[in-house]
């Protein structure tokens, strides 16, 4: 059996399942959005170093953009449930199988590295006091690179998960720790603390027991991956057989349960603790921290509102996958479920979160001074609409989807 091979059939036939979705993509018109979105970027980034104001904190800037993007690592495997039997003799010869995953992985991911460096780059250079080599930073990042996505697999190999979690936990903060150490320490300090600690952190990784293929952990993964690309897929086209993953988040447990035990309030239930342990509500998290942070940075300029309104819609966005959650649902054929409980429920609980987003990523802007109150309350009541216009849309979406059914 040829190792190699059936790995590449099996990243083929998984290619070949998404692309019949690109067109409906192309179609939903985000080719225009991003086009859109890459030229205001572009326009606003040139400004931006035409005239770069003083005091940028130009070494966190970099440590916070370049640090997810050289220490995050992930590897597809398209390892079956069925693998843990029929490869199991293969064991010994598996790593003919991972090689080409870890090193298509790596490389991707590196030059993606690369390219989120040579657009922090022209900023560096303006702002920092002793800017140091773009090639010697580029290849100490590389190499930054190439020890996380090593960590990364002898993570997944651990025998314990407390282990490698633990040692997730050291990945993120030793390389971090390089990361910073060069940005901030001249040349020969900042690189002879790179490589004590990079040999610090290769021998910490010597020490756990670990699987010679962790199978179960491999395969819940690349399960994780494949529904990761399938909710993408599904914000634009109806994906069958979509699940996504479900998290304990124990400091959420209490969401909904003040809701009244009635049939009609039964699906809303049932779409808050999804919400709540889902993928969707990290997503949400993040872009709202991100969209806090840049509209801070920008709360005096129109720029400030420009970010706040794209985040809304982005967010908007999100939100909305939540009416293909349970489409599918065995239970809700048998629940005996009020009429248009489905739709009315999702309608109402998608607009009141996306309604307290918009009211959340306002703070910064309400921030600018009393000088700057209406231009705030302008754009508040801009994203309030937008709110408004996002409910009309999924409710009619939501609407036709059950005319549809009848």
């Amino acid at each position: 059996m040829n190792l190699r091979e059936l790995q590449g059939e099996r990243r083929s036939r998984a290619a070949a399942k998404l692309l019949p979705y690109v067109g409906y993509i192309i179609q939903s018109g985000v080719a225009f959005v991003l086009m859109f979105i890459l030229i205001a970027f572009s326009a606003w980034y040139t400004s931006l170093l035409k005239d770069v104001p003083s005091g940028v904190p130009i070494r966190w800037i970099m440590l916070a953009v370049l640090l997810p993007a050289a220490v995050h690592s992930s590897f597809r495997t398209y390892l079956q449930p069925a693998d843990a039997v029929f490869l199991l003799p293969q064991e010994h010869r598996m790593k003919e199988y991972f090689s080409a995953a870890w090193i298509r992985g790596t490389v991707w991911k590196g030059l993606r590295l690369l390219l989120v460096l040579i657009l922090l780059w022209p900023l560096y250079i303006r702002t920092a006091d002793s800017p140091k080599s773009l090639f010697v930073t580029a290849a100490l990042l590389l190499g930054v690179k190439l020890l996380s996505a090593y960590g990364c697999w002898r993570e997944m190999k651990m025998l314990s998960p407390a282990a490698s979690a633990g040692y997730r936990l050291l990945r993120w903060a030793a390389l971090g720790l390089i990361i910073a150490a060069w940005l901030w320490q001249p040349f020969h300090k900042g690189l002879g603390f790179s490589m004590l600690l990079a040999a610090a952190y290769l021998a910490a990784l010597a020490v756990p027991g670990r699987h010679a293929v962790p199978w179960e952990r491999l395969i819940a993964l690349e399960k994780v991956q494949s529904g990761r690309a399938q909710m993408l897929l599904g914000w634009f086209v109806e994906v069958p057989g979509r699940q996504q993953r479900v998290y304990s988040r124990r400091w959420l447990s209490r969401w909904g349960a003040g809701l009244p035990w009635r049939r009609d309030s039964a699906y809303r239930y049932l779409l808050t603790k999804s919400f709540a342990r889902g993928d969707v509500f990290g997503i949400v998290l993040r872009i709202g921290l991100l969209a806090l942070l840049l509209e801070w940075w920008n709360r005096g300029s129109l720029v400030g509102a420009g970010i706040y309104l794209f985040f809304l819609f982005i967010t908007g966005v999100q939100l909305s996958a939540l009416s293909k959650l349970h489409g599918e649902s065995f239970w809700l054929t048998v629940y005996p479920l009020p009429e248009n409980s489905r739709t009315r429920s999702t309608v109402s609980f998608v607009f009141r979160v996306h309604l307290a987003f918009a009211l959340s990523l306002w703070l910064p802007l309400a921030a600018g001074g009393s000088g700057e109150l209406p231009r705030a309350l302008g754009v508040l009541a801009a994203g309030v609409a937008l709110t408004l216009i996002i409910r009309l849309r999924l409710e009619r979406k939501m609407r036709r989807a059950e005319d549809d059914d009848l």
